[in-house]
């Protein structure tokens, strides 16, 4: 099943980083997330683009 909204920790194995740093990056915006309530959520299609623009040279 894919997520097309995933949540910090789903975000943290995807992208194989610890959920510590991946919701260190969402919080700071350098990774777009939303909340709901107290909770992160990122969409999987933000979450992508974020991975082209990495994949173009952009820094973090």
């Amino acid at each position: 099943m894919t997520h097309e909204i995933m949540t910090v920790a789903q975000v943290a194995e995807y992208l194989q980083l610890s959920e510590m740093t991946t919701y260190k990056l969402v919080q700071e915006g350098k990774i777009p997330g939303f909340k709901i309530g107290r909770h992160w959520r990122v969409k999987k299609e933000d979450l992508n683009e974020f991975i082209e623009r990495l994949k173009n040279g952009e820094r973090i």
